[in-house]
């Protein structure tokens, strides 16, 4: 069994697959606390429980092949979450596991694309951060960093120019209400040209 937050069907609002129609399983609780959450309501725990069959089978009815199981963080459910990501693989989904680095990422299935979220200085918990999951990036996975000043910035520039790194995307976002998409978008063409820069369309046209 594992508890689960919330199950929705939506667009991606972000990665290289943003707009595109998604089952949403957003699993409960959370080993970080980031100062700038948007989804304490999950990380904080609560929700049901579902065994796998029962997922799968909710997971079915809405007739989309492209999965993202998110969070809270689902590793730290960590049995139940590689079940159902083995299942939803073995069934032919296209699936997008979204997590925060501070848990191993090694051994899980390759056909996956991993979203894995460097936690920057103003998160609070940049330390909590396994360096090891960087290189266990693959081509179709991607890295993301959530950038709320020009110290965020520098400090992700040092760990790309630092680490060996092999995800196909590196994702810059801004903070909610701390930068702006202009001034992060000027950053990344005067010395990131590599990267994307992500609108979260989610939250700019209230997506849901």
């Amino acid at each position: 069994m594992v508890k689960i937050s919330e199950i929705f069907y939506s667009l991606q609002g972000e990665t290289s697959m943003a707009g595109k129609p998604a089952v949403f399983v957003r699993f409960s609780g959370c080993n970080l606390q980031c100062s700038w959450c948007d989804t304490k309501y999950a990380s904080e725990g609560g929700g049901k429980e579902y065994s796998v069959d029962k997922l799968m089978q909710t997971v079915k009815k809405y007739g989309c092949p492209f999965v993202v199981v998110t969070g809270g963080e689902p590793l730290i459910q960590r049995e139940g979450c590689i079940l159902l990501l083995e299942s939803l693989v073995r069934e032919g989904f296209r699936v997008q596991l979204e997590t925060n680095g501070s848990l191993d990422i090694s051994g899980l299935n390759p056909r996956l694309s991993i979203i894995m979220d460097m936690k920057p200085p103003s998160s609070g918990e940049s330390g909590r951060i396994k360096r090891k999951n960087l290189e266990a990036l693959k081509e179709k996975d991607e890295l993301k960093f959530v950038i709320s000043s020009r110290e965020d910035y520098e400090w992700a520039l040092r760990i790309l120019k630092e680490e060996n790194i092999s995800a196909g995307e590196f994702l810059f976002s801004p903070a909610r209400d701390n930068l702006s998409f202009k001034e992060l978008g000027g950053w990344i063409k005067e010395s990131l040209p590599e990267a994307r820069v992500q609108a979260n369309l989610h939250r700019v046209f209230g997506i849901r």
